[in-house]
Formats: C-alpha cells, sequence, structure tokens
C-alpha cells in the first residue's frame, strides 16, 4: 500500500511509518515534527512564524507541494488539526486530500472536540485535564482549548472531519471512551494501542531482547533512585507536573541520600531519549487513565512509569497479569507521596520487578510491528 501519514504528535506518525515500511508497504510522513520536539518527517511542514507575510508564504508552500500528497491508498491524519493552519484553510486542504486519495483515517490521539465533550459531562471520566469529580479545573490553557475546539471553528472542523472520514483511529482508554460516548459515527472509531519501537529476539514481538531486560534491572542494585520529571514550560499546570513535582520534592527532601530528582523543560525527543538511558523512573502526566507516548518510550527502555494506569485501561488491552505502571490520582496528594516514598525505600525490591515489568508490557501491547499489522488489516478492510 501507499500511505501518507499527515501530522505528528509524540513520534507516533514516524514510528508508525518505520514499521509500516518493514511490512513493505510505501510510507511519507509530511509534519512540522511537533514543534520543538523535532521528530523525523520525509516532508518537512514546519511553520516559522505566524507573521503574516510568513503566513502567505506558508501556504504557498503548501499549495506547491500538493501534488506530493496525492495518489495514496490510504492517508491518515494525526488530528483533525493536521497541519499549523487557521480551521478555514484547513478545510480546503483536507478537500484536496480526500479529492485524489482513495481513503482517508483521522486519528483520535490528543485534544479534539469529542475529548473536551467527554471531560465536560462529569460522567465518562473520574478526573481528566477538563474535570475533578463534578468540579471543573479552570486554567488558562484549558479555557483556550474549551473555546476552541468545543463550539469554535476547531470543533466545527472536527465534527465535519469525523463525519466524512473512512475510519477513526484512537490511541490511548481517553480518546476510546470519549468517541463512543460523544461521537455520532462511533462506528468508524476502533482502538489500536500507540506503536513503540523495539528490536524483537529471533523475529518473536512477544518476546523481549535479553540487552532490554538486563538494562531494566541492573540500575536497580544503585543507592538512589533517579526520578526524571520533563516540562512543557507551557503546560505544566494543564499535565499535572506541577503538583508531581511538588510532592516528589518533598520525598527528596526526606530522603536525600537516597532520590535524586532531574527536570528537564522543552528537551527535543532525541536528547529526552538519551538522558532516559540514566534514569530509572519518569514521573509523566497525572490526569490521565494511560501511559502516553512519553511514558512508554521510558517504560520500553526499562524505566518504571508514574503516570495513569487505571484498570480499565489494562482492561481495553486485555491485559490481565502485567501491572507496571505506578497509577496517580490527582485527588490524593498524600497517597501520591507515600507511592514515591516508598519507590525509593523500597527500590531494591519494588524497581526490579516493576522494570522487568515495563518492557515486558511494551513488547505485549505497544511493539511497533505487532501495532503496524492492526493499522495493515484496517486499511485493507478500508480498500476492500
Amino acid at each position: 500500500m501507499k500511505i501518507l501519514l499527515m501530522g505528528e504528535y509524540s513520534n507516533v506518525h514516524s514510528t508508525l511509518a518505520k514499521a509500516l515500511r518493514q511490512l513493505g508497504h510505501h510510507v511519507v510522513v509530511a509534519s512540522d515534527g511537533d514543534g520543538w520536539k523535532d521528530y523525523p518527517r520525509d516532508i518537512d511542514l514546519k511553520r516559522q512564524s505566524l507573521n503574516k507575510c510568513y503566513s502567505v508564504g506558508y501556504l504557498w508552500r503548501l499549495l506547491r507541494l500538493q501534488k506530493q500528497f496525492r495518489g495514496f491508498d490510504i492517508v491518515q491524519l494525526i488530528n483533525p488539526v493536521f497541519l499549523p493552519l487557521r480551521s478555514e484553510h484547513l478545510s480546503f486542504f483536507y478537500n484536496q486530500l480526500r479529492k485524489h486519495n482513495k481513503k482517508i483515517v483521522m486519528g483520535a490521539y490528543g485534544m479534539d472536540h469529542y475529548y473536551i465533550k467527554a471531560c465536560l459531562d462529569f460522567t465518562t471520566f473520574a478526573y481528566s485535564d477538563f474535570a475533578i469529580g463534578k468540579s471543573q479545573r479552570y486554567s488558562r490553557e484549558n479555557e483556550t482549548f474549551i473555546r476552541d475546539w468545543l463550539n469554535g471553528p476547531k470543533g466545527k472542523l472536527n465534527r465535519l472531519v469525523a463525519q466524512d472520514v473512512d475510519a477513526i483511529v484512537s490511541g490511548l482508554y481517553e480518546y476510546h471512551a470519549a468517541y463512543q460516548a460523544h461521537c455520532p459515527w462511533s462506528n468508524k472509531e476502533c482502538f489500536i494501542p500507540f506503536p513503540i519501537e523495539l528490536t524483537p529476539v529471533d523475529g518473536s514481538t512477544e518476546e523481549v531482547s535479553a540487552d532490554r531486560l538486563e538494562n531494566s534491572t541492573q540500575k536497580s542494585s544503585i543507592d538512589a533512585v533517579r526520578f526524571l520529571v520533563g516540562v512543557q514550560r507551557s503546560r505544566a499546570v494543564y499535565k499535572g507536573t506541577d503538583i508531581m513535582l511538588r510532592v516528589l520534592r518533598r520525598v527528596e527532601d526526606e530522603l536525600k541520600d537516597m532520590c535524586q530528582v532531574t527536570v528537564v523543560e522543552n528537551v527535543p525527543f532525541e536528547k529526552y531519549v538519551r538522558l532516559m538511558g540514566h534514569h530509572d523512573v519518569i514521573v509523566d502526566q497525572l490526569y490521565s487513565y494511560t501511559p502516553a507516548m512519553n511514558a512508554l518510550e521510558a517504560m520500553a527502555r526499562g524505566l518504571v512509569a508514574v503516570t495513569g494506569g487505571e484498570p480499565v485501561s489494562y482492561d481495553l488491552l486485555g491485559e490481565q497479569v502485567l501491572r507496571p505502571i505506578i497509577n496517580v490520582v490527582p485527588t490524593d496528594e498524600e497517597g501520591m507521596y507515600q507511592l514515591f516514598h516508598r519507590l525509593v525505600t523500597e527500590r531494591q525490591t519494588l524497581l526490579p520487578k516493576l522494570k522487568e515489568q515495563s518492557v515486558k508490557y511494551i513488547a505485549r501491547h505497544h511493539d511497533a510491528i505487532k501495532v503496524a499489522r492492526q493499522y495493515e488489516t484496517l486499511y485493507r478492510s478500508l480498500l476492500n
């Protein structure tokens, strides 16, 4: 198949492209690299500035590229907003993709109309980026998202694209639940886990390489547990990093000799991956039900993830045995403190087991080749 992957979030399309190519497909990734994260792509769609002169030049550049976006069996959009453009301009480019290619798939991989709708129904989730229980969370970023996505131009575009596409793929439990609860075209939606690149043993994606397992356990004999906290400067409050870091600093102050905390801000992906290799635990999102790409990448490298790990997320994957994720609940800071404290004081017994389970979990559910085969099955069903 000839496949075009448009846009990027957290290395999803770049990783999927590699795996699909290994399965024999011709794949092109066209994206802006997800901003400062600078993920790999074949066609660079980065927008240098929002300045009016630059904007006109960017639109002209996109128009000149249109011939390269034609003749594909499958075009997959990372989001209804798949280019860094205003929604009214995106409608034109979406229609061009629809006109000149066979099938269109839309990703439900991040912020969109149906996710916000589910968060604000105060029923679908016990907590989320936008609410805790029956109480809405207020922040400047949340207000912007609600204005643009719920009833604004992005929300309108989302509804039009969801109605028109041939399939919708969700990558996390939250997005799957949101589309099933609120999208009138939920029959088009299916869940496929995010892809993570692994090195299989003897061609088997079920096994995990001895090197990865050794790496996941050998660091646990050290004297101190090394925590890595990645902060997006503009999104710390939205993601709950501010709360988790505050609690973790409390543990660090009490257990100085056994706890080391590294905080990095807005680090490009390649550098962030290198940093993972020097740490034991990654501290990620507070308001999620599931580990997203950042945490999954870390788990694949033998780190323990402190993030969302609700039972429903394991159920969606059909996982009944492995429980590697340290699940944190935003309403229980004392419980969060106890989890961090226990990870440090009981590191010799807890970390080796959780690290090993983390690697096995990724190999079982997120191995990029396994995930690519699920996409391959979906694509072929659409073309048939």
